[in-house]
Parts: structure tokens; sequence; C-alpha cells
């Protein structure tokens, strides 16, 4: 079995929940790896992996031990393409599936959005966590997994 590895700096609570509950059901070992302390459960299933607070520690950790066909759960896209070089399946909170087919042009749309802002360019951030979101993102865990059994 696979195991998930969560980016937690980010991740929402409530998707944390979620991920949570996935791993105890379907007895997935999962890792959240922060450069803080994440509040979880006790579990047999779900760990916590605090790294240094140094710049990308936790990406660099995640990298690190991630192992072909496990999940990352980030919305760090360049994160998110070394896992997919890795031959990781990533996933982001949202439930958008992440793969060689649109990693490029979602790091390149990150990139230009970011010089619009460093020019003064008012761009707004990314919208709030909806239910439609929570729904979408559990569904697509959901599914990721049944796959694997």
């Amino acid at each position: 079995m696979p195991s998930l590895w969560v980016d937690a700096d980010a991740c929402p609570k409530v998707a944390r929940e979620i991920i949570v509950r996935a791993a105890e059901r379907t007895a997935t070992p999962t890792w959240f790896v922060a450069n803080h302390a994440i509040p979880l459960p006790p579990s047999k299933w779900v760990r916590a992996l605090s790294v240094s607070h140094g710049f990308d520690a936790a990406d660099n950790e995640i990298v690190a031990r991630l192992a072909a066909g496990d999940l990352l759960i980030t919305s760090d896209l360049p994160l998110a393409m070394e896992a997919i070089d890795k031959g990781a399946a990533v996933m982001t909170t949202r439930g958008e599936m992440l793969d060689r087919s649109n990693i490029r042009a979602r790091v390149q749309m990150r990139d230009f959005m970011e010089t619009l802002r460093a020019s003064g360019e008012h761009t707004g951030g990314p919208k709030g966590y909806a239910d439609t979101d929570r729904r979408e993102f559990a569904n697509a865990l959901d599914r990721w997994l049944a796959k694997q059994r």
C-alpha cells in the first residue's frame, strides 16, 4: 500500500481531518510533515514529522522520503513538480490531481502571477476553502484510495 504524504504547513484543518479519517478507515500509512507541531489524534496510521524551520525544510524532507506510487497532498506547485518527477501522485487540498499534463502550466501561471504581484499589481489571493472544496477533496481522496486496493 502506498503512503500518503501531507505538506502540512498550509493544509486546512478540515482537509487534515478528512485525511486522518481516510487513513484510519483504509489503514493507510500517512505522514503530516511541517516545520511546526501539527495536532493529530493518536493513531496507528497517522504520524507527524516535524522538521527544522529552514526554508523549504518540510518540502525537502517530503521529497527525500516520498516513493513512486505514494500520494502527496499539497498546494505547493514546485513541490508537486518534484513529487511528480519521482513518480508520486499529487493532489491539492481542493481535490485536483496534478500530473505531467498540467503541472508545468500551473507553475508558469503561478510564476506569472508572482511577477504581477511583485510589480505592484493587486491580484488577490486564493479563494477561501468552501464546503464544495471539502467535498471535492474528500471524494477525490476516496477515489484515489479505492484504486489502491
